[in-house]
C-alpha cells in the first residue's frame, strides 16, 4: 500500500539511514508483537514516517538487534517498542483493513478473492486494532464511505475525493496534545493525505485506464495517445508541489525531535524526488531500502 513517503537515501548520512532502517524494523517488530504475524506483511514507509512523527520529542532512539523474518539467519538494528511505534502499528492494521474492504466493495467476486482471503487473515488483527483505537477506526470507516460515495458519484472531483483520504490520516493526530501543536500537526497531515492520494492516482492512471477501474485523474484529464495529457501533468505537479510546501510548513511549527533531520529529508527531498519519478516512470527507485 503506497510507500511514497520515503526519504532520498542518497542525502542521508550513514548514521540517519541506520535509523531509518532500524525504525521501519522497529515498525515491523510492534506489528508482529502486537497483531501477529501476519500484520507484518501490511508494513509501509507512510506509517514509519507517523512514528518518527508522533515520536516524543523527550524519547531517545534505543535501538538493539534482533532476527529479522525476511532473513532469520541474520539480526539488524531495530529500535525498541515505544508508543509511536505500537500508535502506528495499530493504525497500520486499521487503514490496511478498511482498504481491502474497499477494494472488495469496488471489485468483482472472483477478481476480490485475493483480498477477501486477505481479510481473512488479517481480521483477529483487525479486531484489536479497533479496540486499541476505536476513535481512528470510526474515522477511517466514516471517510472511506464517504469516499466510495464520490467515487460512485458522477461529478468529477479531485480535491474531494482527496479530502476524504486527507481526513482519515489528519485524525491520526492525537487529541490530548496542546492545541497550539495539534493545529500544525493537523495541517502537516492532512496535506500529506491529499499529496498521496493524488500522487498515487497519478502513478496507478495507466493501469487504471487500461483496467478500467475508477482513477479520479483518468476522469480529471482524460487520455491523449494513451497517456496523460501533458497540460494536465504540469496542474497535477503544481497541486502536488503546493500540498507538499504546506506540509513542510507546517512541520516548521511543530517541536524539534530524535527524528527531525530525517523527517526534513523526506519532506524536501523526498516527497518531491517521489513526484518526479512518478511522472517520468521511473518510479519506485531501484535501491535496497532494508
Amino acid at each position: 500500500m503506497f510507500g511514497y513517503i520515503r526519504p532520498l537515501q542518497g542525502e542521508l548520512k550513514v548514521r540517519e539511514l541506520e535509523r531509518f532502517k532500524a525504525c521501519y524494523c522497529g515498525l515491523c517488530h510492534s506489528l508482529g508483537r502486537n497483531y501477529g504475524f501476519a500484520s507484518r506483511f501490511i508494513l509501509n514507509y507512510e506509517l514509519v514516517f507517523l512514528a518518527m512523527l508522533l515520536w516524543d520529542e523527550n524519547e531517545p532512539i534505543v535501538i538493539k538487534r534482533k532476527r529479522c523474518i525476511a532473513s532469520p539467519c541474520v539480526s539488524k538494528r531495530c529500535c525498541t517498542p515505544n508508543k509511536a511505534l505500537d500508535t502506528s502499528a495499530g493504525y497500520s492494521v486499521i487503514l490496511a483493513w478498511w482498504k481491502l474492504r474497499d477494494t472488495i466493495a469496488d471489485e468483482k467476486f472472483i477478481k476480490a478473492l485475493p483480498h477477501r482471503l486477505a481479510c481473512l487473515v488479517l481480521k483477529r488483527a483487525y479486531r484489536k486494532a479497533s479496540g486499541d483505537y476505536p476513535e481512528f477506526d470510526s474515522r477511517a470507516r466514516q471517510e472511506l464511505e464517504y469516499l466510495a460515495a464520490v467515487e460512485a458519484g458522477d461529478e468529477i472531483s479531485l480535491d474531494g475525493a482527496a479530502d476524504k483520504f486527507s481526513n482519515i490520516l489528519a485524525s491520526a493526530a492525537p487529541g490530548g496534545i496542546d492545541g497550539n501543536l495539534r493545529r500544525p500537526l493537523l495541517e502537516l497531515l492532512y496535506h500529506l493525505g491529499r499529496w498521496i492520494y493524488i500522487i498515487d492516482a497519478c502513478d496507478d492512471y495507466t493501469g487504471d485506464l487500461s483496467a478500467g477501474s475508477y482513477n479520479p485523474v483518468v476522469r480529471l484529464y482524460p487520455p491523449e495517445e494513451g497517456k496523460l495529457p501533458a497540460e494536465g501533468a504540469d496542474r497535477l505537479k503544481t497541486t502536488l508541489t503546493h500540498s507538499n510546501n504546506l506540509a513542510s510548513s507546517a512541520y516548521e511549527l511543530l517541536p524539534e525531535n530524535p527524528w527531525s533531520e530525517i523527517i526534513r529529508n523526506i519532506l524536501y527531498l523526498g516527497m518531491p524526488d517521489a513526484c518526479r519519478r512518478v511522472f517520468k516512470g521511473t518510479w519506485p527507485p531501484r535501491y535496497k531500502n532494508n
